[in-house]
């Protein structure tokens, strides 16, 4: 994959970060074409799930540091990577499953990586414990997803 321009973004892990940074990613993702509202809207709820998951999972009560690289995609794509050095996912098939929550007692529903998996046409999630996580996803243009990924 070829990329035609990057964002980085770091940002304290701080509920208040999460809507700045979905914000920044689809500002940022208008380079590609022109989206849909909807595909927009895909992506704004994917970076939402992933920085939250990053804030409420990764550093549960501490504040620690989130970081975003998106890059453009030659072929009309976007890829975003958030990132953490945070706690980790000890089992992570276990965590890509649907309404699958450490945080049930905080009313959390287990649903974003599903959300995630859903609006996006990969995701990839590494982990390990106490070397924090890396949530990659792409999304291609509605018009050139069918000859990618």
């Amino acid at each position: 994959m070829q990329i035609k321009n990057t964002m980085l973004l770091s940002f304290p892990s701080f509920s208040q970060n999460e809507s700045f940074a979905r914000q920044a990613v689809a500002a940022f993702a208008l380079q590609v074409g022109d989206w849909t509202l909807v595909e927009l809207d895909e992506i704004m709820t994917a970076v939402s799930e992933a920085v939250t998951n990053a804030i409420i999972h990764a550093y549960d009560q501490t504040v620690g540091e989130v970081r975003i690289r998106a890059n453009i995609l030659e072929g009309d794509g976007i890829e975003i990577i958030v990132e953490d050095d945070g706690i980790g996912i000890d089992n992570i098939k276990q965590a890509l499953e649907p309404m699958f929550t450490t945080k049930s007692q905080q009313e959390r529903t287990g649903m974003g990586f599903s959300f995630m998996e859903s609006f996006m046409h990969e995701l990839v999630v590494t982990s390990a414990p106490n070397q924090g996580t890396s949530v990659r996803m792409v999304k291609w243009l509605a018009a050139n997803s069918d000859t990618q990924g």
